[in-house]
């Protein structure tokens, strides 16, 4: 599977960015699949729910289907979090798998990066990203788009990966 990466500090614009290239890159007739790096507790499911019942008595895998969607919740307990390569894996063959954050893997990445918050950039000291989309201009040694130049970035990740 040809993979390429969205990261960057909290608050950079990855998930607007994320969103619009999933939009792009699906608008020109590619097919995406996507995964998305949580630091924290989260949760898809409500207390309540049958689901989330089920999965407080114990269950270890809770498998949610309708005509609509299909989801998986697997809980770890006790167990390791599963690295990026296993959780890809688990991925049925598309096009292109656009991962949000994952910062510290191998894949090609583009950084988003907003000057507000005050956050360093990441990519002068990691050469997996490729390039960065900005809402400054910057001077790198790598390209640098406009943060919201969906068109441009996306035409450059589709180039990197041969689509």
């Amino acid at each position: 599977m040809r993979l390429y990466g969205v990261t960057g500090w909290k608050n950079a614009g990855k998930t607007g960015l994320m969103e619009r290239l999933v939009a792009e890159i699906t608008a020109r007739g590619h097919s995406v699949s996507t995964v998305k790096h949580a630091h924290h507790t989260f949760d898809v499911d409500h207390a309540g729910k049958d689901s989330y019942r089920h999965r407080q008595a114990g269950a270890h895998e809770v498998l949610l289907a309708s005509r609509n969607r299909v989801a998986l919740m697997q809980e770890l307990r006790d167990q390791e979090e599963p690295t990026l390569a296993d959780l890809l894996t688990r991925l049925k063959p598309v096009d292109l798998v656009l991962i949000e954050g994952y910062k510290r893997d191998s894949h090609p990445k583009v950084e988003a990066h907003r000057a507000e918050p005050g956050n360093p950039l990441i990519a002068p000291g990691d050469p997996t990203i490729r390039a960065v989309a900005s809402d400054v201009p910057l001077d790198l040694d790598r390209p640098v788009f406009d943060l919201d130049d969906t068109v441009a970035v996306a035409d450059f990740i589709l180039a990197e990966v041969g689509l």
